[in-house]
């Protein structure tokens, strides 16, 4: 599955991972949200409801491009730097590229929409 992020005047892809804390996710779009910065490695914003964690790992190590949930938190999480192992984080899945439209100072608006399948 395909989304769309859009950052100011760009469109990054992605690709999900199917997964039930995907499935939940995708019912929630599309989805505008301002996504604040924490810990100079990725850009978080906090969903309208949190998300089934069912039958997902514990926790993950993300890696650079990687979409998350911290569902400690129930938030979504956008990594352009790279960070280590977190209890409570599930992976949705990867930005396809145009990473650098999220490493930026401050918070970033972002409009998050599936791609509708030809």
């Amino acid at each position: 599955m395909k989304i769309n992020i859009k950052v100011k005047d760009k469109v990054v892809t992605a690709t999900l991972i199917d997964s039930k804390t995907t499935q939940d996710f995708i019912s929630l779009l599309p989805l505008t949200l301002t996504l604040e910065d924490y810990a100079k490695t990725e850009k978080i914003s906090y969903l309208p409801k949190k998300l089934s964690t069912e039958d997902a790992p514990p926790g993950s190590d993300p890696a650079i491009g990687d979409i998350a949930y911290y569902s400690p938190w129930g938030n979504l999480a956008m990594y352009y730097s790279d960070s280590g192992y977190a209890n409570g984080l599930v992976i949705l899945g990867k930005i396809d590229g145009g990473i650098e439209a999220f490493n930026v100072p401050g918070s970033v608006e972002v409009t998050i929409e599936l791609v509708q399948s030809q």
